[in-house]
């Protein structure tokens, strides 16, 4: 994406959205043994906002949720939440801190049952948090996905995709987080269980405890819940706004969305 408009709207990201920041990323860079994947990337996520990350295969969208996650360290930067530098923290330190997140692929225990893998949620928590969890935000998660509900004793491996990924999320939902980072959450779902995963994401933001950091392909599913967007390519944040002001772009449309 070379475009020019989209060029001279980079420089806006920096600014990031709008709104009291829970997460801020400052100058961020990122690499793999010598080879550079993220380059200067620097932005925001406010308080109960949804913001997604767009961008082709490679464009570094991934490494960048596994840098804020705890899985990868920075080379350069800040990360900064709630105030708080979380940059170099093990992913156990980031889960405490409150960012828990839902990877591609959903790495959920197939020979437990979807209640032990609710539990497993709440490993990293507190004693009181691990009942606050038990009670309130069980039921919030059972709220939310009542599938799982009629299926806690069901293996997680027999569970259709949906159901797994529902799973996944109340998983992430039971380590009581203030931040949810999602890579791909729409990925191998039909067109209608993306529909109702959105709605899902966007109940969850409403609610105004939960920030989302939305990483996704379907960028037409994304901009429709999302507050703010930054697009990603090489590794390099090349163009922000709001979900209305990157949807008008004729380079997203034409990348993203067909047009």
């Amino acid at each position: 994406m070379t475009d020019p408009s989209v060029q001279a709207a980079a420089s806006s990201a920096a600014t990031g959205a709008t709104g009291a920041d829970r997460l801020r990323l400052e100058g961020v860079s990122t690499f793999y043994g010598e080879a550079q994947v993220l380059k200067n990337i620097s932005l925001t996520v406010g308080a109960g906002q949804i913001v997604a990350l767009l961008g082709s295969n490679g464009a570094g969208k991934t490494t960048l949720l596994k840098t804020l996650t705890g899985m990868l360290a920075p080379r350069s930067g800040r990360i900064l939440f709630e105030g708080r530098s979380i940059a170099g923290l093990p992913a156990q330190g980031v889960i405490r801190q409150g960012i828990a997140s839902v990877p591609e692929g959903r790495e959920l225990f197939g020979s437990l049952n979807v209640m032990d893998n609710l539990l497993i949620g709440t490993y990293s928590l507190s004693a009181g948090k691990r009942k606050e969890a038990l009670t309130d935000r069980l039921e919030m998660v059972f709220s939310l996905f009542p599938i799982l509900r009629e299926r806690v004793r069901q293996k997680a491996e027999t569970m259709s995709g949906g159901q797994q990924q529902m799973l996944a999320m109340g998983r992430a939902l039971m380590a009581l987080p203030k931040l949810l980072a999602l890579d791909e959450p729409s990925l191998g779902l039909s067109p209608l269980l993306v529909a109702e995963m959105m709605r899902v994401l966007k109940e969850i933001a409403g609610q105004g405890e939960i920030s989302l950091l939305l990483v996704e392909q379907n960028a037409r599913a994304a901009l429709k819940i999302a507050d703010y967007v930054y697009v990603l390519e090489r590794g390099e944040v090349v163009l922000s706004g709001t979900a209305r002001e990157v949807m008008e772009s004729p380079v997203i449309q034409a990348a993203y969305l067909g047009g």
